[in-house]
């Protein structure tokens, strides 16, 4: 009997000293919908299409202007803010070219307020199938706004977009949803016209 509790005993301490490893942490998962698309139908000086998976509503700050929208990812906690400005309220030539210049500034400032964070700030300009130059920032990183664009005919229009989640995770996270929204990015920007 002896042996027996002894050998109990061992076979319980043996047991005991496996040691034991932590999984990796685990992410959501994620079954992101196709990419089907809708024309805004709202009055704006301009229309493009976008996501079936998001809404459009008028932009939230109290600083908002006229014809400042939200393309939001309910699903997603994620935003498009798109930032619209009238060049054409300035008669002047030479005022309409340092108005543009400003804004075009404020862009690139914008941006470059996610330095801190941002490992990568990619810039390029993409021709969209109707002709139209877009400046485009990818952003790289623990950044609250991972893609930012602005637009602009250089005579009546101006816009400026920049994607924003409400969300407290890490990008790495998110990157599976970052990439599909820059999908519907891209579709929105080779889309876009301007309502003259």
């Amino acid at each position: 009997m002896k042996i027996l509790a002894l050998v109990s005993i061992g076979i319980v301490c043996i047991a005991c000293e496996k040691a034991y490893i932590p999984k990796p942490k685990g992410y959501f998962r994620l079954d992101l919908p196709s990419h089907d698309y809708q024309r805004l139908l709202e009055k704006h000086p301009f229309t493009f299409e976008y996501s079936k998976a998001a809404k459009v509503q008028p932009h939230q700050s109290k600083s908002a202007e006229e014809h400042w929208i939200d393309i939001v990812y309910p699903e997603y906690k994620a935003t498009i803010q798109l930032t619209y400005k009238n060049l054409s309220h300035e008669k002047l030539d030479k005022a309409k070219e340092k108005f543009l210049s400003e804004l075009i500034n404020d862009s690139y400032k914008l941006t470059s307020k996610h330095q801190v964070k941002a490992y990568a700030i990619d810039e390029s300009v993409v021709k969209t199938p109707s002709g139209k130059m877009v400046t485009v920032f990818e952003l790289e990183g623990d950044v609250p706004s991972q893609f930012q664009f602005y637009l602009t005919d250089t005579t009546k229009h101006f816009i400026r977009g920049a994607l924003y989640f409400r969300i407290a995770t890490k990008n790495d996270s998110l990157k599976p949803i970052i990439e599909y929204i820059k999908i519907d990015i891209m579709h929105t920007i080779n889309t876009w016209n301007w309502n003259d």
